[in-house]
């Protein structure tokens, strides 16, 4: 079938509304016609080649919306129901039968490879195969071909168009500190980076009982966004050292690092007390390092890696509309909505921090 969607056709481009076709629905793939999707990080990522693709390209991985229709072998889904699209694992490694696809080994190629796992493409433009797939969903489209695999069913009481970011980056913020960090009630966290991400995380810090929530960002209105959402502390690392500021408060139990910037990366190490966990969640460009002082690992503290918020699509994303429901996760207060048309202004306004979560409604 043919479709509307936002093509970037060389590294750094614009989002250019074009048609497309789909391809044929394979018997584990669900077609899902996009009511909201998400302008994430990781898909400028992909436009800039940080991590490696092809042009042109279609991206968008944090896509909801209805199922049109099913293949033959789908059982958990059927048209007419409400989904969100969320990452692909392979099911068959050792880490994906132990029930953790966030550490699939072949988690990279089933997200960034652009085509189906058998190398067949599932978009093209005038009859040539394009660069999608992406996430297996490509959801900067009116339709999206995803799989049963990685398709969750929603309920219809909630608004659909608000839901995307659950598939990404809701779920890996929230996720990181609810499934991988796991702070316990009146214990501390810092968080580094505050855009929708590092925001989730501080609404899940709050939701789990943290009573020191200290939120570093230097943008003013995402300060006062995450003290409303739940913050007992906000600090601007352009006017403090953030590090003594977060030593003052007896040290950090848990510390998230969300902006992909080693210093701040050190930052968030060196803010922990003494034993403590710092999770990394920030996607740096394939071969960024870091330094840290090998003694301050060494006396007890921990660094964790964080993929998807150590998460289960199928089992967290209702978790978070539970959450959503009870006013834990009032998702409206960090998402502007805008038309597939105006994708381009909604990328700058996310690039410049105009906005926290833009949601596409194609």
């Amino acid at each position: 079938m043919k479709a509307k969607a936002a093509v970037v056709n060389e590294k750094s481009g614009k989002f250019q509304i074009s048609e497309v076709e789909i391809a044929e629905l394979r018997d584990d793939e669900v077609l899902v016609r996009v009511v909201g999707v998400g302008v994430c990080h990781t898909d400028m990522i992909g436009r800039d080649q940080l991590y490696p693709v092809r042009f042109p390209a279609v991206f968008g991985h944090e896509g909801s919306g209805v199922v049109e229709k099913v293949g033959a072998r789908v059982t958990k889904l059927q048209p007419g129901d409400h989904v969100v699209m969320s990452y692909r694992a392979c099911g068959h490694c050792s880490a994906c039968k132990a029930g953790d696809p966030t550490h699939c080994a072949n988690i990279f190629g089933c997200n960034f490879a652009g085509v189906r796992g058998d190398g067949s493409a599932t978009v093209h433009q005038h009859g040539i195969p394009i660069f999608a797939n992406f996430f297996n969903q490509s959801s900067f489209a009116a339709y999206a071909l995803a799989s049963e695999a990685n398709t969750v069913k929603v309920p219809k009481d909630v608004p659909l168009e608000l839901l995307g970011p659950l598939g990404c980056g809701i779920l890996t913020g929230a996720g990181a500190v609810i499934n991988a960090l796991r702070p316990g009630a009146g214990s501390s966290i810092a968080i580094f980076g505050c855009g929708s991400v590092g925001l989730a995380a501080v609404m899940a810090a709050a939701a789990v009982g943290c009573t020191t929530i200290v939120a570093v960002e230097p943008n003013a209105e995402r300060r006062r966004i995450a003290l409303e959402l739940g913050a007992s502390h906000t600090l601007d690392p352009s006017q403090v050292n953030v590090v003594e500021e977060a030593q003052k408060l007896g040290g950090m139990d848990f510390s998230l690092e969300c902006t992909a910037i080693p210093a701040v990366f050190r930052q968030a190490v060196d803010s922990l007390k003494v034993p403590g966990v710092c999770g990394l969640v920030g996607a740096a460009p394939l071969g960024t390092e870091v330094t840290l002082d090998m003694n301050s690992i060494m006396f007890g503290r921990t660094v964790m890696g964080i993929i998807e918020g150590q998460a289960v699509p199928d089992n967290f994303i209702p978790k978070l509309i539970d959450l959503y429901r009870s006013g834990r996760l009032p998702l409206e207060k960090i998402v502007k909505f805008y038309s597939l048309d105006e994708i381009n202004q909604a990328v700058s306004d996310s690039e410049s921090g105009r906005v926290v979560k833009a949601i596409l409604r194609p």
